[in-house]
């Protein structure tokens, strides 16, 4: 197959999606959530709404031309993909196939059943691509390795995979920076930011950086749509523990009743807690968040006032160009082929 065939099977694999029934929708859903209890039907449909986004053919034809992926040697690329949220390691498998390589992917089993199912779809489209990727517990006899884990498992995958290229992902999140000036849409925006997939993923916002004195009343009403993530008993679970330690401890903190916030200077919260950090001014601003570069995935502030971040609301919609950790995949994928 040649880049225009292969965009053109990702743009059909974007309108199947897009055009399920609602009783494939909701086999699939219960499918997915059968693997992983953090998985709901709303997160499912989430997250196949998301990469829907970025599998339009015009979108993948100007993602694409910035880069040489024809007449290439193709290369077996392993992929270790994590589960923390419905498809996450679909951006991978998009940019391994859609560059003419051959995907070897270890799922999390936490996530086992989406992926192959779209696979399955899009040979359905475009059989060509019936032997250009497998699924296996082992990752040998690869050219590159692309790794998805915590900053435990990134030090493991250094050393396993440290003879051939490879992209090697750690824990990060992401982080909102508020002025005192937004709207109670606004503040709902920011809500789902924060409460998406129960706040597990890396674009899920574990941090905000409020103004000194900043009143978090109009915050705590705008959120009280989501007050839902109580129905879930693994939030809630980690809702109780988590107030339980910060009051044996006498940690000052705010609640509302679903979540918990906590003045703290670190960057990654756990399930259920919201860090906060106020700032005096631009440069105090610009200081902390400079300080957890390499722990933040994006930011968001309101209409992007912020430099660099990006729209309350829209964390969970990255471009096809928003690669994880800041690695350009498809240039590393095209750099193996170079050097081969």
């Amino acid at each position: 197959m040649v880049l225009a065939e292969r965009i053109k099977a990702f743009g059909r694999l974007g309108d199947m999606i897009a055009g399920l029934p609602q009783d494939e929708l909701e086999v699939i859903q219960q499918k997915a959530t059968g693997k992983n209890p953090w998985f709901t039907a709303d997160s499912v449909a989430m997250a196949l709404n998301g990469i829907t986004r970025f599998l339009g053919e015009p979108v993948l034809h100007g993602w694409t031309s910035s880069y040489t992926l024809e007449r290439q040697q193709p290369k077996t690329i392993g992929v270790v993909m994590a589960g923390n949220i419905p498809l996450v390691g679909f951006h991978d498998f998009l940019c391994v196939l859609i560059s003419g390589n051959r995907l070897k992917a270890k799922l999390s089993s936490q996530d086992s059943f989406l992926i192959p199912y779209l696979f399955q779809l899009l040979i359905r489209i475009e059989p060509g691509f019936h032997d250009l990727a497998q699924f296996a517990e082992r990752l040998d006899n690869i050219d590159a390795v692309i790794a998805t884990g915590s900053d435990n498992t990134a030090r493991y995958f250094e050393y396993y995979f440290r003879t051939i290229p490879r992209i090697i992902r750690r824990n990060r999140s992401s982080c909102a920076i508020v002025s005192g000036e937004e709207s109670t849409g606004d503040l709902t925006a920011l809500g789902t930011d924060v409460f998406s997939y129960f706040g597990l993923g890396c674009r899920n916002v574990s941090k905000v950086y409020v103004p000194e004195g900043y009143d978090f009343t109009r915050l705590f009403q705008a959120w009280e749509k989501f007050s839902t993530v109580l129905h879930h008993h693994k939030y809630t679970n980690n809702y109780d523990y988590q107030k339980s330690i910060l009051l044996v401890n006498r940690s000052p903190f705010f609640d509302n009743g679903f979540i918990l916030l906590k003045n703290e200077s670190t960057f990654v919260s756990p399930v259920s807690v919201l860090y906060f950090e106020y700032y005096s001014n631009a440069a105090d601003l610009q200081k902390k968040i400079e300080s957890h570069q390499d722990k933040i995935q994006c930011s968001v502030s309101a209409q992007r006032w912020f430099t660099g971040s990006e729209a309350l609301g829209q964390a969970q919609f990255p471009d096809v160009t928003d690669y994880a950790d800041k690695a350009d995949t498809l240039k590393f994928l095209m750099e193996i082929a170079k050097n081969a």
